[in-house]
């Protein structure tokens, strides 16, 4: 599979985290049961699948080669930067929310639907930026060289990735968290 295709697949499961991510904060707020433990998955599918695992062949590969290319780190690639740093902010707060709970700050609950909704707003508007603006001017404009070398060592990525087990454990971590909202 090309790069940006397999980029544009990981979105997909990435948003569909993001749903769960929005419907476990809805039953916070409506002070229904919810297993905070779920929290840290999600936490763990955002860290290892949705920044170490996706978002490393953004910032390391595809968008180094685009600057390389075309010279563009200020520009629209320095906004995807700063939307994935504060994306990591609003995780770590997220962390920090739900360990004050379980110390029994009952109050930190606002803080963990303000941090998880804001991830997930981010992320959803991130994700469309991306698919329809930088995903799209890749494909038209990197050169074949570029797209060679950037299909080449995603490969590489997704088959270390692969050995390791990371599509499989978070992309079935997904279905058991998806299933629990249903």
């Amino acid at each position: 599979m090309k790069a940006i295709d397999l980029m544009m697949e990981e979105h997909k499961n990435i948003k569909r985290m993001l749903k769960v991510v929005r419907a476990y904060s809805y039953k916070v707020l409506k002070g229904e049961e919810v297993d905070y433990n779920d929290f840290y998955k999600m936490i763990d599918f955002i860290r290892n699948y949705a920044d170490k695992h996706h978002h490393c062949k953004e910032e390391d590969v595809l968008f180094q080669i685009i600057d390389r290319q075309f010279n563009m780190k200020n520009g629209p690639i320095m906004g995807m930067l700063i939307e994935h740093d504060q994306g990591r902010l609003f995780i770590q707060n997220l962390e920090t929310a739900l360990k004050e709970f379980e110390n029994g700050d009952e109050e930190s609950k606002l803080d963990i639907i303000a941090n998880a909704v804001s991830y997930a707003d981010l992320l959803n508007r991130h994700i469309d930026k991306e698919d329809s603006t930088i995903y799209m001017f890749a494909n038209r404009s990197l050169s074949e060289e570029n797209k060679e070398e950037l299909n080449n060592i995603s490969s590489e990525l997704e088959a270390k990735a692969k050995e390791s087990g990371t599509q499989d454990k978070y992309l079935n971590m997904l279905k058991e968290l998806e299933a629990k909202i249903i």
